[in-house]
């Protein structure tokens, strides 16, 4: 009775301990899952379902991959807003990032009156100092520089340099302007002052752009303001031509040319875009006057700004001379006002009328023949053209006589004037008319020409100007290409070198002149990139003849940097005895061996290193299969 007593109690709290654990652990179960499902639902709500949440116990385990170390973090979060954060553990894992592609590197630079400004991205390894130093160049004294330019540790895209170094080099250029610059290609915007520096920047650009660099250009010019603003259209037996055209718009050019085309016009006109039309119903104006012209079968029509002068064909029928004028007249808009001029036929006469040539020469001399009014006239005329003219020579055959018309002082100089603009030709003056023939380097000198004698004559002058332009002439136009600059450099060598004194780097006295010669040519040429080589012959030591052939190459740079020509993208390289010519065991050979080249420097096109790249890795295949050599292996 007594041990029974003792082991129901025993008994008792055995089973109750049992049931408690068992209890116990069917809670933490319940808990365990509840736990886990709250979680791994909170978990897919917010797009993360690439968790996994296991239980153990009360702890809660996140597995997975995460994409980064910001979605890992905001899982664990959310899985701490569902249950006691002490009790996540965390085991996930980040996805191994690739490495992080370079960025875009990319400058852009405004220039202005007020300074320059660069705001950008640019590799770490670029020359920052450089770059300053360039643009303080540029900007002038005075004038602030905003470097907001930024930099990243990466390796220089190709043809960043390239692209980097040509856009300072045309900021140079370009006061006003805004250069975007990216890996192998510069976009410029840019105002110029006038047509002709258009041009002139368009052509110097392209030349010197370097061939791995794209160039997008704009630049724009500011319509000039032309006064009087006028338009002569001259309708004649062999056609129909205009000596001058000057609009305001494209819609009004395309309203003048469709009338001159239907009297007879063939071919182009190029017309001036310009300020300072009279009114906006200037091409209206303008395509009347013509159409009144052709009714009249011939003739000429000016209009000066609101003035519009209208002259017949001599014979023409008075009616039909009176029906045309006045249809004109009241078709014209209102502020323009009409003169018209029927000629009468002039009486015969055995001597001819009084005439003033003036004569210009392909080589620039000027003669000047013909009748004068007195010897002031005379003494003036001479002056005007040498002033007109510069240092060409002046050949005086005048003779004074009396009886000339009052304004013939006017028309002599205006003639000498209209000469001026001509690179060779003639002007014949007479009391009632006056001719302009010739060649120009200048497509609006036929324009400026007849405003000129408008302007000094009037409207209801009779002239002729037959120019013609002549691409040549054209300084613009007519620049040599960088392999024609070369190509005259190396003739102008062909028959003589540049020599120096004995065993020195000075350049003899009888070289001189070559060296003006060639610094001639380089001055007439775009900006150039090129190399001065210079070579010895194989006497004396190997480093010696190097060392020699450098400083005679830089001596020939500083040559020509003393005689004005800009050196800044040319480079002397001495290369010693190499590349022999001729035989260096005669004097003779020896001779021709010591000598300066010019050489163009042309980038390699970015196809010709990718071709060589590629070969040389096949070359490296090939040789790797031959020696059953691999990358692993080494």
């Amino acid at each position: 009775m007594r041990l029974s007593a003792i082991f129901i109690p025993i008994a008792a709290f055995v089973i109750a301990a049992i049931v408690s654990v068992f209890a116990a652990r069917a809670t933490v179960a319940v808990v365990e899952d509840r736990s886990v499902e709250a979680v791994q639902s909170a978990l897919n709500e917010q797009n993360h379902d690439w968790a996994n949440v296991l239980g153990d116990g009360l702890q809660v385990i996140l597995e997975g991959e995460a994409a980064s170390e910001v979605i890992r973090f905001r899982a664990i979060s959310i899985s701490g807003r569902m249950v006691d954060a002490s009790r996540v553990i965390d085991n996930m894992t980040v996805t191994d990032l690739a490495a992080i592609a370079p960025p875009d590197f990319s400058v852009e630079i405004l220039r202005n009156d007020s300074g320059v400004s660069l705001i950008g991205l640019i590799p770490a390894s670029s020359d920052r100092d450089a770059i300053a130093a360039q643009i303080s160049d540029i900007s002038g004294e005075g004038l602030p520089v905003a470097d907001l330019l930024e930099t990243a540790d990466y390796a220089l895209p190709p043809s960043w340099d390239s692209a980097m170094d040509f856009a300072l080099r045309a900021l140079a250029r370009l006061p006003r302007s805004k250069i975007s610059v990216d890996p192998g290609a510069v976009e410029i915007t840019a105002i110029s002052e006038s047509s002709e520096q258009k041009i002139s920047l368009e052509t110097e650009l392209r030349r010197i752009v370097p061939s791995d660099v794209r160039m997008s250009l704009n630049i724009s010019a500011p319509r000039p303001v032309i006064s009087p603003f006028t338009v002569r259209f001259i309708l004649e037996e062999d056609g129909a031509h205009f000596d001058a055209c000057a609009v305001s718009a494209g819609v009004g050019e395309q309203t003048i040319m469709a009338a001159a085309r239907a009297v007879g016009l063939t071919g182009s006109a190029d017309c001036t875009h310009a300020l300072g039309a009279p009114s906006r119903t200037w091409p209206v104006a303008v395509a009347r006057s013509i159409a009144a012209v052709g009714e009249l079968g011939g003739g000429t029509v000016t209009l000066s700004d609101a003035d519009i002068t209208l002259v017949a064909p001599q014979g023409t029928a008075q009616s039909l001379f009176d029906r045309v004028v006045g249809e004109l007249e009241n078709d014209l808009p209102d502020v323009f006002a009409l003169e018209a001029i029927l000629p009468v036929v002039p009486d015969a006469s055995s001597e001819g009328p009084p005439q003033f040539t003036a004569t210009r020469s392909p080589e620039g001399d000027v003669q000047l023949r013909g009748r004068l009014s007195d010897e002031l006239l005379n003494t003036t005329a001479e002056n005007y053209a040498r002033a007109r003219f510069g240092g060409s020579q002046i050949n005086m055959g005048t003779r004074i006589v009396e009886g000339l018309p009052a304004d013939w002082a006017v028309r002599v100089l205006t003639g000498i004037e209209a000469l001026s603009m001509l690179s060779n030709g003639f002007v014949v003056v007479e009391p009632n008319s006056l001719a302009v023939r010739g060649n120009t380097g200048n497509e609006e000198a036929s324009a400026r020409i007849s405003r000129l004698l408008i302007d000094k004559l009037g409207q209801t002058e009779q002239f002729e100007i037959d120019v013609t332009y002549v691409e040549q002439l054209d300084l613009v136009a007519g620049l040599p290409t960088p392999e024609e600059c070369i190509a005259q450099i190396i003739g102008l060598s062909a028959e003589r070198k540049i020599t120096f004194e004995p065993g020195s780097a000075t350049i003899d006295s009888a070289a001189q002149s070559l060296v003006d010669d060639i610094a001639e040519v380089l001055k007439l040429c775009a900006e150039l990139r090129i190399e001065i080589a210079g070579y010895t012959d194989s006497q004396g030591r190997e480093e010696m003849n190097q060392q020699l052939s450098q400083r005679r190459a830089e001596a020939v740079l500083v040559a020509l940097l003393m005689r004005r020509v800009p050196t800044g993208s040319f480079s002397a390289i001495g290369y010693g005895e190499v590349d022999p010519i001729a035989d260096n065991d005669t004097a003779d050979g020896r001779e021709a061996n010591r000598r300066i080249e010019f050489r163009l420097i042309t980038p390699e096109p970015i196809e010709e290193v990718l071709t060589a790249l590629e070969e040389a890795e096949a070359e490296i295949e090939a040789v790797e299969e031959e020696t059953g050599t691999t990358d692993e292996q080494n």
